[in-house]
């Protein structure tokens, strides 16, 4: 009987042995919005590249994890992680109380503000100056929660798109009278408009970006933020920063 437990027991060890290194090798499933500049979009070659994307590479390799990144819509993210589809999230994802009730992040990689985009002749100078004023902004996002909650979620004056580039090319096109979200996408692609300009209201309050996994996953949420704090210990964050920023990284 004993050697018959003792042999259970090492059939049960070594197939937990065998799962371990099958789920430390297993391909990792990441979803990104490649409509985000300078945070993950789509280069010439229709390569997926930019902030978010060096920062889950370098965190994994710095963990040795195996990576594949996805292409998602910001609006399916969530939903794709819900589903399994994907494993984890890096998308520019405000961490805020509300999610955080259904998902686990990492601490934050970025430290971020709303920003509100503008005609260069508009004369608002905040938020509360959009009251009765068409504003555009991507559906699900942070920049969405503040719009409900200034102007009322079912206001026909909120115009809700996919992504950041389709609320930048609305308010170009003289279809909005403003548009807002995250300040460095914001600013981004203001750049590349002549008759744009930003303004930063001061009410905004400061957050961060996380990567995003299932509640629970501690396993993987540890990783993926012990090699978050490895990657700022040995100076790769502040390099990928300055690479997309030109600039050193807001300290938190």
């Amino acid at each position: 009987m004993n050697s018959l437990r003792r042999a259970l027991a090492l059939g049960l060890a070594a197939a937990t042995l065998t799962f371990g290194a099958q789920a430390q090798n297993r391909e990792l499933t990441v979803a990104s919005s490649a409509t985000y500049a300078p945070f993950a979009f789509e280069n010439k070659d229709k390569q997926i590249v930019g902030f978010d994307i060096d920062i889950i590479n370098a965190i994994a390799r710095q963990q040795g994890l195996k990576i594949k990144i996805v292409n998602t819509p910001f609006t399916g993210i969530f939903g794709a992680l819900n589903n399994g589809d994907v494993d984890l999230v890096i998308s520019g994802v405000t961490i805020n109380e509300k999610r955080k009730q259904s998902y686990d992040f990492t601490p934050p990689y970025f430290a971020a503000r709303q920003l509100i985009a503008l005609p260069k002749n508009s004369a608002v100078s905040s938020l509360k100056d959009l009251t009765g004023k068409k504003i555009a902004v991507v559906s699900a996002s942070t920049a969405d929660d503040i719009a409900s909650r200034e102007f009322g979620k079912t206001s026909p004056n909120i115009r809700r798109f996919e992504s950041t580039p389709l609320i930048i090319s609305e308010l170009a096109g003289g279809g909005v009278d403003a548009a807002m979200g995250d300040n460095g996408v914001i600013a981004y692609r203001v750049s590349q408009h002549a008759d744009l300009k930003t303004l930063d209201d001061k009410s905004f309050p400061e957050e961060g970006f996380g990567i995003v996994v299932k509640k629970g996953d501690k396993a993987l949420l540890d990783k993926l933020s012990a090699g978050l704090a490895a990657i700022r210990a040995d100076g790769s964050y502040v390099t990928i920063y300055k690479k997309w920023f030109n600039k050193d990284p807001n300290v938190r």
